[in-house]
Order: structure tokens, then sequence, then C-alpha cells
């Protein structure tokens, strides 16, 4: 098989969550271009529109799914969804999150739990619901989840994130031990770790911390627009074929020091 084929991904469903806007648009994107059919789904039904307007103008077929990820009951009609419109899902990229910032000691419990749930719940109901329908059956599948840097190691003098730290670790080893599990299957799950991206969740924390975060990271830059797409594109191919429970950061090696 050349190369070139073993990157394409004509005809292939991809269904990625989150993928209104910021990194999970940008990963739509990319698979797009390769040749998926793409299922998007978010919370903000207005937004979503905006991101399947885009999609589409860029000749991809798109499904748009308002979905609230926080809620486990609604797992199963975005899979129904999904199916219904395309058949099967490939192609699975876990990248709804959500954020918190405040100190330890005075943590909400809410902003824990709200956190865990979408960060840690979600991908395992939506992996577990689509791994047991699809990808077993059709003894293939990627699953790619979105952690961070951030699940690597601790934070820089205040930046206080414990929930989102702590659940990004537990997305790590998540992907390493469904990725064990699911091997014999013919499923490949692989984590993608972030450094700093611009995003409505990240844009605070990059403006209060630029300077340290620059001084920390070996590239002297933050990730662009284009700098997740190949990444996925590779995790998503036939190219990663024999890689499995893996976590690439892609944060211009700022993890590394």
């Amino acid at each position: 098989m050349s190369v070139k084929a073993l990157f394409d991904l004509t005809g292939r469903v991809a269904l990625v969550t989150g993928a209104s806007r910021g990194l999970g648009l940008q990963m739509a994107e990319a698979l797009g271009e390769m040749g998926c059919k793409l299922a998007i789904c978010a919370r903000k039904a207005a937004e979503l529109a905006e991101a399947q307007a885009r999609l589409e103008a860029q000749g991809f077929e798109v499904l748009a799914v308002p979905c609230d990820l926080s809620q486990a009951a609604n797992v199963a009609p975005l899979v129904d969804a999904v199916l219904e419109r395309f058949g099967t899902i490939d192609i699975l990229v876990n990248n709804a999150g959500a954020t918190w910032g405040a100190p330890t000691a005075n943590y909400p419990d809410e902003a824990w739990r709200k956190v865990m749930t979408l960060n840690v719940d979600a991908p395992f109901y939506l992996s577990r619901e689509v791994g047991r329908r699809v990808m077993i059956p059709a003894g293939r599948g990627k699953i790619i989840n979105l952690a961070s840097i951030a699940g690597l190691r601790g934070n820089p003098p205040g930046m206080q994130t414990i929930a989102y730290n702590t659940s990004k670790a537990a997305l790590i080893n998540f992907t390493r031990a469904l990725a064990a599990e699911w091997g014999e299957f013919g499923i490949n799950v692989n984590a993608i770790c972030p450094g700093f991206f611009p995003s409505k969740m990240a844009n605070a924390l990059i403006e209060k911390f630029a300077d340290s975060l620059m001084a920390r990271t070996p590239l002297r830059r933050i990730g662009g627009d284009e700098d997740l797409k190949g990444a996925v594109v590779f995790l998503a191919s036939d190219a990663a074929r024999h890689i499995t429970g893996q976590a690439i950061a892609i944060d211009g090696g700022s993890s590394i020091i």
C-alpha cells in the first residue's frame, strides 16, 4: 500500500464531539479533508449550526447533532442518529471537555463534578456505546481521546486547575486500559495531549501566563489552527494501525522541560 493510501480516509465515518469550535472543529476539518463523512456534536445548537455550515462549505458531508454529553442519557440517542444517517462509525474523537479554575482548598463540589462528568464519564460512556454497537462487531475502529499535557504533570504557580489536571490524567490511563482490552477486536485507542492552543477554554490562562508559557516552551509558540490536524489524521488512518495505547504531546516541547 502506498503512503498516500495509508492516510486516505475516503468513505469513513468520524464522530467528533465538542466540534462546534476550537480544537474539535480543527480536527473535524482535517478528517473531512482526508475523505471522512462527519458527524459532529456540541451542546450549543447555534454554534454547531455555524460549524456545520463552515464544514459543508468545504464540500464535506456533515451531520450535526446538538447534544449535552454531561447527561449520560444523551449518549445512545447520539449514536442512534449517526448510525441512522451513515450506518457505521469508523472513528470516534472524544474531544468535548470542560475546565474550572479555583484554589484546591476552596474548590466547589459542583465544579469538580462538572469537570469529571464531561472529561472522564462522557468519553467512557460514548466509547462503550460505540464499541459494543459498532466497532467490536466490525472488528475494527479508531478511538482518539483529547487529553492534555495537564494530565502529564502539575501546574506552574498560580494555575489552579486541579480537576482538569486530574481528569486528563485519568483519560490518559483510560486510553491505555481500553487499548489493552480492545486490541483483540482490532480497535486502536490513542490520546492526543495538546499544550496551550487558543480557545474559549484556554484564552484567559494564555493571556495571564503568556510570558511564562513562552519561556517554558522550546519552540517559543503556542498551538495554531493547523497544529492538531496531522496528528488526528495519522491516528485515524491505517498509517497508525500498529500504534495503540499512546499519548502524544503536541505542545511545542513544553512537557519535556
